[in-house]
């Protein structure tokens, strides 16, 4: 619900901005929006409706790399994960679980969130005589996978959101740069001499569309595979974790 409030107010502020700030009459002659633009913005203007609809997905890009930003934030904890995961590793290494532990309490985060159910259970199977090594693994494991599925949805939330928009940006754009290709061609077609002021126009909108069309597409693009990857090392450093625990186990219950 969250998500649709965002895409729904991007739009409406693509339309504001389209309507009461590129569409200013101090941006055109004579202060009427319907002539020539005197500067940047009144060109944008000239771009027609598809461009309050690009300026929309820029914004939900940006709302959603702040998004990204603080939740991964979350994910990560307070502290460097590398250090966090070096600290569990010493203190499972020499049979520190208590500490460990306490060290996850510490960072917090989604990563630390895992790694305290797998301690858990290493310290809940250490001392339980029904159960034969192979069984303790295994239910160190579950904790571990367990867990794991229950962050793991978090950290690639609203990826697909980038991911589309980046697909999505360049057609809308396309669709505005065709329809003021169209307009432009239409003013060159004229008998006599060509209607100046609407190809003008047509070429404004073309181009406008394009270059919003291709900057939300290349923005969304970039920032997917950046939060993408920082997903994957976030999921690898639990995984790593979730290995030491295992193979420490295994190691001094021989």
């Amino acid at each position: 619900m969250t998500n649709v409030i965002i895409i729904l107010a991007a739009i409406a502020v693509g339309w504001s901005v389209y309507l009461l700030v590129l569409g200013n009459g101090g941006n055109f002659e004579e202060g009427d929006n319907t002539k020539h633009p005197l500067n940047i913005m009144g060109i944008m203007y000239k771009g027609g409706i598809i461009v309050p609809f690009l300026i929309a997905v820029n914004l939900i890009v940006i709302s959603f790399t702040i998004e990204r930003f603080i939740t991964l934030g979350k994910v990560k904890g307070k502290g460097s994960v590398e250090s966090f995961i070096r600290n569990i590793r010493n203190f499972i290494a020499n049979n520190q679980v208590n500490e460990a532990i306490a060290e996850c309490d510490k960072q917090k985060g989604s990563i630390a969130n895992v790694v305290r159910s797998g301690l858990g259970e290493y310290e809940r199977v250490q001392n339980d005589n029904s159960m034969d090594k192979e069984r303790k693994i295994s239910a160190i494991q579950k904790g571990l996978e367990e867990a794991t599925a229950l962050e793991l949805p978090m950290m690639s939330k609203n990826l697909v959101i980038l991911s589309t928009c980046a697909s999505i940006a360049v057609l809308i754009g396309l669709i505005g740069t065709v329809v003021g290709m169209i307009r432009a061609f239409s003013a060159m077609a004229q008998a006599g001499a060509p209607d100046t002021v609407a190809l003008a126009t047509g070429i404004s909108e073309a181009l406008v569309n394009t270059f919003f069309g291709i900057l939300g597409s290349t923005l969304a693009i970039i920032l997917y595979n950046f939060f993408s990857s920082k997903v994957d090392a976030l999921t690898y450093a639990i995984d790593e974790a979730g290995y030491s625990i295992v193979q420490t186990f295994a190691t001094k219950n021989k």
